[in-house]
C-alpha cells in the first residue's frame, strides 16, 4: 500500500511493507528492544509545562539579574534577554512539534535528523544531545545543595548523595513511575511559580508586613542596566547581553524533552500536540512573568545573587520574600524550589538514557544500550548515565554555586546547539513536504509561522552560541574555565559531524543530504496510528475541565 496525498498516491514513498523489509526507523518497533507507551496524557502535560522548570529560573537567574540588570531597551537587559531566548524557545517548539506530532517515534528529533537530514546529523545531534543532558543533571543537583545550604552549613556531598539517589530510584521504577513522578513535581512548581507571581505583585504594591511599596525602585537604583564586570560604556552592556542571553537559554533548554518522551506517549497523535500548544503557557507566565517579578523585588547589586561567592544560599525569590520582612515563608518556598531540583535532575537522567536509548537505535553507539526489561527500562542506559551524576562532588571543593555555573554555560551551548539541529532538520522536513505534494495542514499539528521561525530559530542560536563567552577575549578578564565550559560545545558539534561524514563516506555510504523527494514520510505510521485512538467524551464539567486542563 503506497501513501495517499491529497487522494493521489505518491510514486515518490516507500510502501509500509517495503520499508520494514530494510533497516529503517520502523525496526524500532521489532524485535525484543523496544520501549513502551506509559505516559498518560496528564504525564506529558505537566512534563511539557512544567517538567524542566528548575535551577535555571529559581536559582540561575541570579546570575542574569547581576550581571544584566532588570530590564532594558537594547542595551543588557534581563527581561529582554528572556524575552529574546522565549521567542527562539517557540520558533524552535513549533517547528519540533509538527514533526514528533506527525512522527512520534523513539529517540525524538535524533531519529528525524537522520530520517530528514543524514545519519551524520543524527550521530552528532544524538551525542550532543546525550552530552548536555548528563552534564546538567550534575548542575542540578549542585545547585540543589545551593538551596539546601539555605537551612544548613554542613558538607555539600550528604545533600547530593541523597537528592541523587532518589533521582537514580525514580528512573529505575520505569517511564510510568517517572511520569507519576514528574505530575506531582511539576504541580508543585507549577502552584509555587504562579502563588510567588501573585505574591511578587503584592509585595511590589505594599502588601507586606514592611508595608514598602516598591514600584519601580531598584529600576531606578541601582538601575535597570548593569555594566558587566564593572565594564563601562557599550561595551559592558554588550557582554552583560551575552551574558544573560547564555542564562536565559539554560533556564528554555529541555523544553524539547517531548519530542524523546514521545516515544513513550500514550495516543501521541493527540495529547502531543496539545503539549506543544501549551507551550507559550509557560515562556509568558513562568518565565516573563517571572523575571519580571524578582527585577522589581530584588536590586542587581544584592550580595546574595553572586552564586560563585560560596554564600549564596538562596533563590532571588527567597531573597525577595527576606527582604519583605516575612518570617516563616522564606523556608516552605525554598523547600518548593529544592523539589524543583529534583524535578528536574530526575527528567535529566530520564533524557539522557533515552538519547542513548536512541543513538543505540540508530547505530551509532553499542548495542548493550538497546537492552530493556520487560516493562520496557532501558536499564543499561540509565545505569551508565547515573554514573556521570557523581560530577557534582565538584562542588564539594570548588563550590556547588561555582560548579553549578560552569555546568550552566556548558548545558546552555549544547542546548543552543540542539536547538539549531531542530531547526534544521524541521527545515529540510518543510522542503520535503513540499517536494513530495504533502499537505502540512493534515499534519496533527502545523504552525503558519513555520518555515520562517525554524530559520530565525537556526541563525540566532548560532549567534548566541558564538557571543557566549566574548568577555573571557577582553584583556585582564581571561578565564579558562569560562572559556572552555562556553566554547567547548560549540568546538564539538562540528567536530561530530564532520568525523561522522568522514565515517560514513568510509563506508561507502553517499556524503549529500537526502534528496527532499527522497525522504522517508511513511515508515512507521501503522504502529503509530495503531497507538492513537479517541478519548471518551467528558461526562461532566469536571471531566471538561480536566480535558481542557490536560
Amino acid at each position: 500500500m503506497s501513501e495517499k496525498v491529497d487522494g493521489k498516491e505518491s510514486p515518490k514513498s516507500p510502501s509500509l511493507q517495503e520499508s520494514f523489509q530494510h533497516n529503517t526507523p520502523g525496526d524500532l518497533y521489532h524485535g525484543e528492544h523496544k520501549l513502551k507507551r506509559q505516559l498518560k496524557n496528564r504525564h506529558i502535560a505537566m512534563i511539557s509545562i512544567g517538567g524542566v522548570i528548575g535551577t535555571g529560573l529559581f536559582l540561575g537567574s541570579a546570575n542574569a539579574l547581576r550581571h544584566g540588570g532588570p530590564v532594558g531597551l537594547v542595551h543588557s537587559p534581563r527581561l529582554l534577554g528572556y524575552l529574546a531566548v522565549g521567542s527562539i524557545t517557540y520558533s524552535v517548539m513549533i517547528s519540533l512539534g509538527e514533526m514528533v506530532a506527525y512522527l512520534p517515534i523513539p529517540g525524538g528529533h535524533i531519529k528525524l535528523a537522520e530520517r530528514f537530514v543524514d545519519p551524520a546529523l543524527s550521530f552528532t545531534m544524538g551525542w550532543n544531545y546525550w552530552y548536555n543532558w548528563i552534564i546538567v543533571l550534575p548542575a542540578e543537583l549542585s545547585a540543589a545543595s545551593v538551596l539546601i545550604g539555605y537551612w544548613s552549613d554542613i558538607n555539600s556531598a550528604a545533600w547530593i548523595t541523597i537528592i541523587m539517589v532518589v533521582v537514580i530510584i525514580i528512573n529505575l521504577f520505569g517511564a510510568a513511575a517517572y511520569g507519576e513522578a514528574e505530575f506531582i513535581f511539576a504541580s508543585i512548581k507549577v502552584i509555587t511559580i504562579t502563588g510567588l507571581i501573585i505574591l511578587g505583585i503584592v509585595l511590589d504594591l505594599g502588601g507586606g508586613p514592611d508595608h514598602d511599596r516598591l514600584g519601580f525602585r531598584f529600576w531606578k537604583h541601582p538601575g535597570p542596566f548593569v555594566q558587566y564586570d564593572g565594564i563601562a560604556g557599550a561595551k559592558g552592556r554588550f557582554l552583560g547581553w551575552w551574558a544573560v542571553m547564555t542564562q536565559a537559554a539554560f533556564s528554555y533548554i529541555g523544553t524539547e524533552i517531548v519530542a524523546i518522551a514521545a516515544g513513550e506517549a500514550k495516543n501521541p497523535r493527540r495529547n502531543l500536540p496539545k503539549a506543544i500548544r501549551r507551550v507559550y503557557i509557560r515562556i509568558l507566565l513562568f518565565y516573563i512573568g517571572g523575571v519580571i517579578i524578582i527585577g522589581l523585588l530584588v536590586p542587581s547589586n544584592d550580595p546574595g545573587l553572586n552564586l560563585s561567592s560560596g554564600t549564596a544560599a538562596s533563590s532571588p525569590f527567597v531573597i525577595a520574600i527576606k527582604r519583605s520582612g516575612i518570617k516563616a515563608l522564606p523556608s516552605i518556598i525554598n523547600a518548593c524550589l529544592l523539589t524543583s531540583a529534583w524535578s528536574a535532575g530526575s527528567s535529566d537522567l530520564y533524557t539522557s538514557s533515552r538519547a542513548l536509548y536512541g543513538l543505540a537505535a540508530s547505530g551509532n553507539a553499542p548495542k548493550i544500550f538497546l537492552k530493556t526489561l520487560p516493562n520496557g527500562l532501558p536499564i543499561v542506559s540509565i545505569i551508565f548515565c547515573s554514573l556521570f551524576s557523581t560530577l557534582a562532588y565538584m562542588g564539594v571543593t570548588s563550590g556547588s554555586g561555582k560548579v553549578f555555573g560552569w555546568f550552566a554555560n556548558m548545558t546552555s551551548i549544547a542546548g543552543l546547539m540542539t536547538w539549531f539541529g531542530i531547526s534544521l532538520t524541521y527545515i529540510r522536513f518543510y522542503k520535503g513536504m513540499k517536494a513530495q505534494g504533502m499537505d502540512r495542514s493534515n499534519l496533527p499539528y502545523a504552525s503558519r509561522l513555520n518555515p520562517y521561525a525554524a530559520y530565525y530559530a537556526a541563525a540566532f542560536c548560532l549567534i548566541i552560541a558564538f557571543f557566549s563567552g566574548w568577555a573571557t577575549f577582553l584583556k585582564g578578564h581571561w578565564s579558562q574555565a569560562d572559556f572552555w565550559t562556553n566554547y567547548i560545545p560549540l568546538i564539538i558539534f562540528p567536530v561530530l559531524y564532520g568525523s561522522a561524514k568522514l565515517f560514513y563516506w568510509k563506508r561507502g555510504q553517499p556524503l549529500p543530504w537526502k534528496a527532499p523527494q527522497e525522504m522517508d514520510f511513511v515508515s512507521d505510521l501503522a504502529e503509530i496510528e495503531a497507538d492513537c485512538y479517541d478519548e471518551p467524551p467528558p461526562k461532566n464539567a469536571v471531566e471538561r475541565f480536566w480535558a481542557w486542563l490536560m
